[in-house]
């Protein structure tokens, strides 16, 4: 799906979104100097890969948070982990280096890689402006689409690829 076809696609599944438009962004930092209504909300994603190619993870977490790759690999009982390739994100998910989002899931056919969310996206204080929600890329990285963080679950676990909230 490109960015179109995913709006038109929460539009289907009658999922509420707002979108903030923006320059091209390919890392956290860059993103970091946008304009974007819910500071704090908005979602790091590691395509990554084990040492024999034969398993993916979309490890998700919120912008300002570190993953320790060493540690996910004893949390989860994996083999070694990096980075997947731009040739495997394009492969699995469709995606380009930049625009790597849980939207990019649908594209897994089949679902075979495994989606990691951390638990803050869904442990938040009610108060908090934008509790509950989360902003990640429309597979596209000039704009970043906030959703509840619930209805993202819903949608990837509805696409079969398995699913997984952990504490990072």
């Amino acid at each position: 799906m490109n960015k179109s076809e995913v709006y038109n696609y929460l539009d289907e599944k009658h999922i509420k979104y707002e979108v903030t438009e923006h320059e091209a962004v390919y890392n956290m930092t860059e993103l970091g100097r946008v304009d974007v209504p819910y500071l704090g909300r908005d979602a790091k994603n590691l395509l990554v890969r084990d040492d024999k190619k034969q398993n993916y993870y979309l490890i998700t977490v919120k912008g300002n948070k570190r993953v320790d790759l060493k540690q996910f690999k004893k949390d989860h009982g994996t083999r070694h982990l990096s980075f997947a390739s731009a040739d495997d994100l394009e492969k699995y998910m469709h995606l380009t280096p930049g625009a790597v989002s849980p939207l990019g899931l649908l594209n897994n056919d089949p679902a075979t890689v495994q989606f990691f969310l951390d638990q803050d996206f869904l442990d938040d204080k009610k108060k908090q402006k934008g509790a509950g929600i989360i902003g990640i890329h429309p597979c596209d990285n000039t704009a970043t689409v906030w959703v509840k963080t619930t209805d993202l679950v819903k949608l990837i676990e509805e696409h079969g690829n398995p699913t997984n909230i952990i504490k990072i």
